[in-house]
């Protein structure tokens, strides 16, 4: 993936995050997201089915979205995993928190305080390339 088209997707508050079932129907998720070196990194609960599914099928689409996932731009497909490296889920934090500021910091202090926020799972998306027509 190109820095550009990371950079194109990063644009929008929102991206709608489309995994996929066993039967291969699509299951969408509007999500936050920052970029970080030409990735994308978005932060869901560990137990999540987006999750789930994501360890048996790794792609995915995206789409700049509103906070109730109503799509406004175009899909892009891509490839997703869950980090386990603690150096990469800081970089991906950091930059959601340079997007996102205050937000995610009440968001964390509703997942400390509630306890949830050490189940989090921290996904890295690499588009794969060129963007499709909106559907």
């Amino acid at each position: 993936m190109g820095r550009a088209d990371a950079q194109a997707l990063d644009a929008a508050s929102y991206l709608s995050l489309v995994t996929f079932r066993r039967d291969g129907r699509a299951v969408a998720t509007p999500v936050w997201h920052a970029e970080h070196a030409g990735r994308l990194y978005v932060f869901t609960a560990g137990g999540s089915g987006k999750v789930k599914r994501l360890r048996r099928d790794p792609r995915v689409r995206l789409a700049a979205c509103d906070v109730r996932g109503r799509v406004h731009g175009s899909w892009w497909d891509g490839r997703a995993r869950l980090l386990a490296d603690p150096a990469r889920e800081r970089a991906g934090y950091a930059a959601l928190s340079r997007k996102y500021g205050w937000q995610l910091w009440l968001v964390n202090l509703g997942s400390r305080l509630t306890g949830r926020i050490a189940e989090r799972a921290m996904l890295e998306i690499e588009v794969d390339g060129a963007a499709t027509v909106s559907e």
